[in-house]
Parts: structure tokens; C-alpha cells; sequence
């Protein structure tokens, strides 16, 4: 019986991009909703063929790196150097003591790769030393010399080389090691050095590299037209009961009344809480939370907005929009819209022009109108891929 091949990744996260303008390392910074290393890393992690993901990143940047990668089940990162290079072959030396049998050495700059790329790299590891993506050059090529056009270069034969790139692992880790005195600006240059043999296979436009302000501007649109986009809606009703406040939308709003509940019976939360879920086909709050589960008598219902929503942040998903209305004769939601606005905003990581809030009577009519209870009526929308 053949052995399973063990590949590794490794994500270098070690550089300070300035060029990508003001503000965190652009790496950790966000893109749709998510950092940029996140993205990354995910695309990693959720590869069948990926055994385990390593990055490496500067030291300085500890506490962004455990922001960015909050929840997830990674070994240590490692410090890198003050170079690309240096910090890879830290990187590789780290992965020795157990090592892969091929390893994916990958930019975390380029989060846009697609699963498609990785197993296109693996794939051609079975007969050969490296592979890696790499883009046909499509736009006429000039050398220029302080501005003026010196000539115009022939481009074919010439591509863009991408990550990631894949090698035997042992083969690359001799060849950073011999390569420990020269300048290389990839890791492929240093196995080409080294004499091994390298082949490609065919780079994906959307695998660019995110450098300047305008990149994350064009991934940004790219994210946002990606992916299956999918509604939920969800209902909910509370009776009213003697008690002096009401949770609603994740606002404590002082009432003549309180309303019965397993939970702290935010009748809206839990209306949103159904409409995400059922945005991704994932049951309902009471699949999740059973009433008959004492852990959750009293329970805030924010916790169950947020398990919602980390049940689409694990699927690769993204909430878009929300829309609450609120049915009820009292209380007057109008003086508390801000507030509730900006409390679901916080708790789905929205901004709050993505969030609406409304309120409506019955005219007097029906449960709501006779002052029984309140109800509330939710829709989400989703991203998912």
C-alpha cells in the first residue's frame, strides 16, 4: 500500500507593506469583512491535500497575527527574518523537525487563491522538483530607461510567477540553505540556482498580489460579486408578562412590562437569528438552543445572534444586509432605532448602513394590537460560496 503524501503550507506574513499606504500592515488588513491573512490561510486549511498550514510573520506584529487568526486551530507561528528569503528558510527549518513530503510556500498577500491552483501545483510535484502558477504576459513589454522606451521586449515565453509554489520539501530546504549568501526574489529562482527542475502550470488573474491602495479597491469588487447570494427570513412572538424592561434588538428599553421567555425573549434577535440560518439552510434557533436546555434560561440573546453568525463565517460566508421590523403598539421603537442599529452592527461585524431596523402596529388589531405581545419579522441576506 502506497504511503499518503503529507504537504504542508507555508504562508509568509512577515512583511511590512508599505506601498499598500496608510494604516495596519496590509496583511492584516480587511478585506470584506475579513483580513487579508485570513484569506489566506483559509484557502490553506480548507484543501483536502493540505496537511498543515505554518506562517510565518514579524515579530512586531504578534497581536495582529492572533486577531487575524482567532478560532483556528494553528501550530505557533514562526519569527521570521529581516528578508522574504531569510524568513522562508526560517520557516522551512521549522517544518524539519517533522517534515512533509512537499511543501506550498505561498504569499499572504495573495488571498484570492483559488483551491483550483493549489491542487494544480500539488498535482505537478508528482514529476518534477517545483511547480508553480504562473499568468501568461498578455500587454506588449518595454524597457525604459529614466522614462524614454529603450525597446520593445518579445512576450512570448514570459509569464507572471504566482504562489503557490510547490517543492519536495527536502529538495527546497537544501536549496535555501546553499542560497543562505545570494539574493533571490522567489523561491523558485533558488531552486532554478540550485538545478532543480522546475515546471508551471497555468496562473489565475484573480491570484494577483494585493501592493498598492488601488488592489485592495479592485479585490474588494472582486469578493463582492463571488459566491451564491442567498435570503433568510425568520418570525418570532413574545406574550407580555408583569416586569419593568424589554430586550429588543439587543437594547435593554425600560417598559411598563417584560416579556416571557426561555431566554431574555428578544423577540427581534431571535427573528434575526432564524433568518440567517435559514439563509444557509442550517435549522432553527431552537435546533440550536433547545428551550428545554436549561443552559440557556435568562440567556442573552446576542449569543445566539453570534453563533449564527460564526456558523457563515466557518462556511467561507459573509452576511450582507439585515432587515428587521418590529410589530407592536408599544413600546416606541423610533427613540431607540440608533441604539438597536448599532448594537446588531457590532455583533454581526456590519456596518450599520447594512443594517435596518423598522417598526410597524396592527392598527389595533389581533394579539399586537390588543397590547398581548410583541412580534418581529427578520430578513438576512448571505454570501456564501
Amino acid at each position: 500500500m502506497n504511503t499518503p503524501t503529507k504537504c504542508n503550507a507555508l504562508i509568509v506574513a512577515g512583511g511590512h507593506g508599505v506601498r499598500a499606504g496608510q494604516g495596519l500592515p496590509k496583511q492584516y488588513r480587511s478585506l470584506a469583512g475579513q483580513s487579508v491573512l485570513r484569506r489566506s490561510i483559509d484557502a490553506f486549511l480548507r484543501h483536502p491535500q493540505v496537511h498543515k498550514v505554518q506562517v510565518v510573520i514579524s515579530p512586531e506584529h504578534r497581536r495582529f497575527y492572533e486577531t487575524a487568526v482567532a478560532g483556528l486551530s494553528l501550530p505557533s507561528p514562526i519569527d521570521g527574518g529581516t528578508t522574504r528569503q531569510e524568513s522562508v528558510r526560517r520557516g522551512l527549518e521549522a517544518m524539519a523537525a517533522s517534515p512533509p513530503d512537499f511543501v506550498l510556500i505561498h504569499d499572504s498577500a495573495r488571498p484570492l487563491v483559488d483551491g483550483s491552483a493549489i491542487s494544480a501545483t500539488i498535482a505537478a510535484l508528482a514529476g518534477a522538483d517545483g511547480a508553480l502558477p504562473l499568468l501568461a504576459v498578455s500587454d506588449t513589454l518595454k524597457r525604459v530607461t529614466q522614462g524614454r522606451i529603450q525597446a520593445t521586449l518579445v512576450r512570448e515565453g514570459l509569464g507572471l510567477a504566482q504562489t503557490p509554489q510547490g517543492f519536495h520539501f527536502d529538495k527546497i530546504l537544501n536549496a535555501h540553505r546553499a542560497a543562505r549568501d545570494t539574493s533571490f526574489t522567489d523561491d523558485a529562482s533558488i531552486a532554478e540556482s540550485a538545478g532543480l527542475l522546475v515546471v508551471t502550470v497555468p496562473g489565475q488573474r484573480m491570484n494577483f498580489k494585493l501592493t498598492t491602495p488601488e488592489d485592495f479597491v479592485i479585490a474588494e469588487a472582486l469578493l463582492a460579486n463571488t459566491g451564491t447570494v442567498r435570503t433568510g427570513q425568520g418570525f418570532d412572538v413574545h406574550r407580555f408578562s408583569p416586569g419593568d424592561h424589554i430586550w429588543l434588538c439587543g437594547v435593554r428599553i425600560s417598559h411598563a412590562q417584560g416579556l416571557i421567555g426561555h431566554s431574555d425573549a428578544d423577540v427581534a434577535l431571535h427573528a434575526l437569528t432564524d433568518a440567517i440560518l435559514g439563509a444557509a439552510a442550517l435549522g432553527d434557533i431552537g435546533e440550536h438552543f433547545p428551550p428545554n436546555d436549561e443552559r440557556w434560561r435568562g440567556a442573552a440573546s446576542h449569543i445566539f445572534l453570534s453563533h449564527a453568525a460564526k456558523l457563515i463565517a466557518e462556511r467561507f460566508g459573509r452576511i450582507e444586509h439585515v432587515d428587521i421590523t418590529v410589530i407592536c403598539e408599544t413600546p416606541k421603537i423610533s427613540p431607540h432605532r440608533a441604539a438597536m442599529i448599532a448594537r446588531i452592527a457590532e455583533l454581526l461585524a456590519l456596518a450599520p448602513t447594512r443594517v435596518s431596523v423598522k417598526a410597524t402596529t396592527t392598527e389595533g388589531l389581533g394579539f399586537t394590537g390588543r397590547g398581548e405581545g410583541i412580534a418581529a419579522q427578520a430578513i438576512a441576506t448571505v454570501r456564501l460560496p
